[in-house]
């Protein structure tokens, strides 16, 4: 039997290019694309984050019992454009003694960092906006910088729930970054490169989450865990526990600035999935089997971005479950498990890996 390629959406990128070169200087061609892509990555932001909100919202109907929205528009798709628009028509209500520049700055870090990470992942075969050599250090570092924007919200909102909410997240991101760090750095001693297309295409026959053996599964479980802490969802939501805090660092924010730190936190739940697939999980490319040429051909049917969100909302969804199924630690039991536990783990998997790839033993 014959199978036909599938239709990748880099092909189409290639005779778009293609055409550009034809009608316009190198310059012009250069400044289209870029225009081009940026549009091309707030759309894919936008729409992906609504997306999110709406698949929460089943999902966590599902676990509780209960339908989820089902009144706006057929089984409430129109639910979350909805609220988008109630978001965007909501004043924004000016505030005594807090530090203005700040306080409008805070939100504007949340959404760039978030945004600059979203930028560098590779969403399917030659649909990579930007391909570092050095991929891993540089989503691991403008991810970093979304604290800076939970900090300001804190101290310039002058309120002691945003302060002991801002507080608590900058304690808890800190410590879990360097868990999520050093279960990257982990694979990234396996495979011998930070860029994120040849880690994908090293993974053609055997994902990284098999390849290290032991190490390279524990490497993964801490990053799921890791990265779960980092972007504040339960059982992690001590910096917004509503209990306590009311809404934590954003409890003065209203509008659009809210809405900024609405939608980074379900693109941060995008982006730490998107970097464990693209990492851990083989990223776009499909299940292959070693001398299996005819599952290989059929398995390569399917296009590169099916396989790529595929892999990813089974992530996200995991990362659902977890949120509904356990109640929230304390702040104590939070950081307790990061240093006590997951980091000297983490430091001595990362040597276990070394002495794995020295002598000879990953599945490469």
């Amino acid at each position: 039997m014959i199978y036909s390629q599938p239709f990748e959406i880099s092909e189409l990128l290639s005779t778009f290019d293609l055409w550009l070169k034809s009608i316009m200087p190198q310059w012009g061609v250069i400044l289209v694309e870029c225009v081009l892509i940026a549009v091309s990555l707030l759309a894919a932001y936008s729409v992906l984050a609504m997306a999110l909100i709406y698949i929460e919202r089943k999902i966590s109907g599902f676990f509780q019992a209960r339908i989820g929205p089902n009144r706006l528009g057929k089984w409430g798709l129109l639910q979350v454009p909805a609220d988008v628009i109630k978001i965007l028509l909501k004043e924004i209500i000016k505030l005594n003694r807090v530090d203005m520049f700040l306080f409008v700055a805070a939100p504007i870090f949340m959404i760039s960092a978030s945004m600059l990470a979203f930028g560098a992942i590779p969403f399917g075969k030659g649909l990579h906006a930007i391909d570092f050599n050095i991929g891993v250090f540089y989503v691991t570092a403008v991810s970093s910088l979304g604290i800076v924007g939970v900090l300001l919200a804190g101290w310039a909102s002058n309120n002691k729930y945003s302060m002991v909410g801002a507080m608590r997240s900058g304690a808890q991101f800190i410590s879990y970054e360097l868990s999520a760090g050093f279960a990257l750095m982990t694979i990234v001693v396996m495979t011998g490169t930070m860029q994120l297309s040849q880690m994908v295409e090293e993974q053609r026959y055997v994902w990284n989450v098999f390849n290290g053996h032991i190490s390279s599964i524990i490497a993964f479980m801490i990053y799921l865990i890791a990265g779960h802490a980092e972007t504040n969802r339960g059982p992690f939501d001590v910096p917004e526990a509503e209990s306590e805090l009311t809404a934590g660092y954003h409890t003065e924010y209203s509008g659009i600035a809210f809405g900024f730190y609405y939608l980074a936190e379900y693109m941060n739940m995008f982006i730490i999935a998107a970097i464990g697939t693209t990492v851990f999980l083989g990223g776009w490319m499909p299940i292959q089997v070693s001398g299996w040429d005819s599952f290989n051909q059929v398995m390569n049917y399917i296009p590169s971005y099916v396989w790529f969100f595929g892999k990813t909302g089974m992530l996200i969804f995991f990362s659902l479950w977890i949120r509904w199924s356990f109640p929230r630690l304390r702040i104590d039991q939070l950081l307790n498990l990061e240093w006590k536990y997951m980091l000297p783990i983490n430091l001595v998997n990362i040597l276990l890996m070394v002495i794995l790839v020295l002598a000879g033993l990953t599945l490469r």
